[in-house]
């Protein structure tokens, strides 16, 4: 698992990474996802993803929708179309970030991301 410092300033792309490869998803279901993908070296906590959750809806970047799933009241994301943007944005915003990162730790051999 890498360190909540490590992890802080990618959350917010992370989720919306997620989000932009599907029509909805729910809070739970973003975390599994993450926790599986990155072979539990990322772990979405509650206390991590909500507040996201709840700044991008506030931002107007994801709508929300209820569904009744048994008998239970299940709320899902979906990015808006700003949202869609912003995340292309922030993607290849990580991907630069990523290659400099890179280029500053290997300066004699700089590795090359591809978006």
């Amino acid at each position: 698992m890498f360190s909540n410092e490590l992890i802080r300033g990618t959350l917010k792309t992370i989720i919306m990474q997620l989000l932009s490869e599907t029509d909805k998803m729910y809070g739970y279901e973003l975390s599994k996802v993450v926790k599986e993908r990155t072979k539990d070296k990322i772990v979405l906590t509650e206390g991590a993803l909500y507040p996201i959750l709840h700044k991008l809806e506030k931002d107007r970047l994801v709508t929300v929708t209820f569904e009744m799933v048994g008998n239970r009241t299940r709320k899902y994301y979906a990015l808006t179309e700003s949202g869609k943007n912003s995340s292309k944005v922030k993607r290849n915003e990580l991907f630069d970030f990523m290659e400099t990162l890179s280029a500053f730790m290997n300066p004699k051999t700089s590795v090359q991301c591809t978006h």
